[in-house]
């Protein structure tokens, strides 16, 4: 994979998709098992949009695809922001200041491929 290293929204996306794997395994070891599938799936969903935008039919379609990864970037904050409150939850670590980056840089994404004629 080497193209992820030349794009900083693949890189981090598929890093952060790792990272929530790992967190999600450790949910599960604590039987924490419907909070792990909701990690699980919006975490590594926003990595796989973004991808799935670099093979955009159209500017429209690329904007779309982004704007899928920011809403999962969104509902995973939900998820992490939940395990970091609830009692008796394994502290998510990292993965909260890594999603902020996330949507950050998916967010200026979007307004620069807006703004492009």
């Amino acid at each position: 994979m080497n193209y992820q290293n030349e794009n900083v929204i693949l890189k981090l996306s598929f890093q952060f998709a790792l990272n929530v794997v790992e967190f999600a395994n450790t949910l599960d070891e604590k039987r924490k098992y419907v909070l792990s599938k909701q990690v699980l799936k919006s975490g590594t969903s926003i990595g796989a949009n973004v991808r799935e935008a670099q093979g955009a039919e159209s500017k429209n379609d690329f904007i779309h695809k982004i704007k899928i990864s920011y809403k999962a970037a969104e509902e995973t904050q939900y998820w992490i922001d939940l395990c970091k409150s609830a009692k008796n939850y394994p502290n998510p670590g990292k993965l909260s200041e890594e999603v902020i980056v996330l949507k950050k840089i998916l967010g200026k994404i979007i307004v620069s491929a807006k703004g492009k004629n």
